[in-house]
């Protein structure tokens, strides 16, 4: 699986990375299949965002997305920045390797989410705290000696690495009773 340099630069050196306590909206999703979140914070001031941060749990992809997103939308009015898309946050990533697609779904759905949770909030609704995502840990069987796959995105696992090359999660192995 190749990235593009542009993914690579954004994992590498991720921009607008923290929790904002302040936020005027706040947008989190999460897959349970991979087990990426992202929580995406925006503060707005005169329905432009002026600011914006994420925290990302996820793979390299995910904080990409999280990373070129968050660039994406600061400084756009709150239309503006509605119209991004899963579609247009892949391509100024200069692609995604078709199994990291759903990565950039999150991205856009949080923004978005982000953007209805200030609105909500202005309008005087008054929103439940964003709950967090929480994925249980995942444990498979097998006998000692057959192959193991990870339960997320089923690539063969070295058990005594414990992690899975390919989406990075921690693979738990529990022998058969």
């Amino acid at each position: 699986m190749a990235y593009s340099e542009t993914v690579m630069d954004h994992f590498k050196h991720p921009r607008n990375v923290g929790e904002m306590k302040d936020a005027d909206g706040v947008g989190e999703v999460g897959n349970p299949i991979c087990g990426d979140m992202m929580s995406i914070y925006i503060k707005v001031e005169d329905e432009r965002i002026k600011d914006i941060s994420f925290l990302t749990f996820g793979c390299g992809a995910a904080i990409a997305v999280s990373s070129i997103l968050s660039e994406m939308a600061k400084g756009k009015t709150l239309e503006e920045a509605g119209k991004i898309t899963n579609k247009s946050v892949a391509e100024a990533l200069q692609g995604l390797p078709k199994n990291k697609l759903h990565c950039s779904n999150l991205g856009a759905d949080a923004l978005q989410k982000a953007i209805k949770n200030y609105e909500d909030r202005k309008a005087g609704k008054v929103a439940p705290e964003p709950k967090r995502v929480e994925f249980p840990v995942i444990s498979h069987a097998h006998s000692h000696g057959e192959k193991c796959y990870c339960p997320y995105c089923n690539v063969e696992v070295a058990e005594a690495e414990g992690v899975c090359k390919s989406c990075g999660h921690t693979i738990t192995p529990v022998q058969p009773a």
